[in-house]
């Protein structure tokens, strides 16, 4: 049985990575993801100079879910390029960026080209935690604007980091920009945004008033939905990577069914640890053997409708 995937030019042993965002902040979390059975990883989200995020308490486990209000804290930019830039499988890699204004774009692609990052660049379109800050994948005029500048200036391996839709319109419009540009992926989706949970009689973060991302299984329904609909729409050539809800082999089956190439993993990632992918593995391969296949494009994006 083989699980092996392939994103561009580039083969990956399996299909599992982990969600930028979660073991991913310092050498030795991204360590720890390389000494797992993951394939590869991806950093944190980058900004051109190191954040401290959010005030805590800034992130909670809610039974198997989560809600977070991180605001992006990383160790900037050049932390990441010279970790990445010294690792031999650098072309396996996923960085991950996030300009804070529109002036940030042209810079961080520069750093990007300065040191010669042979491996994937995703852009984060789609952070909801940061105060006073849109996300701008919801904003269709100025996510083109961003990708006729991007393109301008970067001809690497790119793909964007995406936020759930909820609209079959959005879904159309959103494919129509996309399918105009080399995108090599995107990743979809990130956490469900500006949800609420509460502890007794008080929120359980403290950012934004309480607001926050949600995580865990349940928004896999709206995670397996933008993965299926973007497959549908997408020129073939971009790849998707689907992310949210996966708690098990199953659901990685079902992102896969639904049209995924590869599957991030955030809440169960946080919860458990990097042993985690070991157990997804043999869930994947015995969902697989259930149904005879052999390959996961056996059943990539074959999802029967009744």
């Amino acid at each position: 049985m083989f699980i092996k995937t392939q994103i561009a030019d580039i083969t990956f042993d399996n299909c599992l990575m982990n969600a930028a965002g979660v073991y991913c902040m310092t050498k030795e979390e991204l360590e720890q993801i390389v000494a797992s059975q993951a394939a590869t990883f991806v950093t944190k989200t980058a900004t051109l100079q190191s954040r401290p995020g959010n005030p805590e308490p800034r992130y909670r486990d809610v039974g198997l879910n989560s809600i977070n209000s991180m605001g992006l804290p990383n160790l900037g930019l050049d932390y990441y390029l010279d970790l990445l830039t010294n690792d031999p499988h650098q072309e396996q890699r996923f960085l991950s960026i996030s300009p804070m204004n529109a002036d940030d774009t042209p810079t961080l692609f520069s750093k990007i080209k300065q040191h010669d990052f042979k491996g994937f660049v995703e852009l984060n379109l789609s952070c909801p935690n940061i105060p006073g800050k849109a996300q701008i994948a919801y904003d269709f005029d100025q996510t083109q604007r961003i990708l006729d500048q991007v393109f301008d200036l970067y001809q690497g391996k790119l793909g964007v980091k995406l936020p759930p839709y909820f609209d079959q319109a959005h879904f159309d419009q959103m494919a129509s920009i996309l399918n105009q540009y080399p995108l090599t992926f995107i990743n979809s989706i990130n956490s469900l945004g500006n949800g609420i949970m509460i502890d007794d009689l008080s929120m359980m973060i403290a950012p934004k008033q309480g607001f926050g991302g949600i995580g865990g299984p349940c928004i896999k329904p709206w995670a397996l939905a933008n993965v299926h609909a973007f497959y549908q729409r997408l020129k073939p050539e971009i790849q998707i990577i689907g992310t949210g809800g996966v708690t098990c082999g199953r659901d990685v089956f079902e992102h896969i069914l639904c049209g995924a190439s590869m599957v991030q993993v955030g809440t169960l990632l946080h919860q458990k640890g990097p042993q985690v992918f070991e157990r997804l593995i043999q869930e994947l391969k015995d969902e697989m053997a259930t149904y005879g296949y052999q390959t996961l494009a056996d059943f990539k994006g074959k999802v029967q409708y009744l």
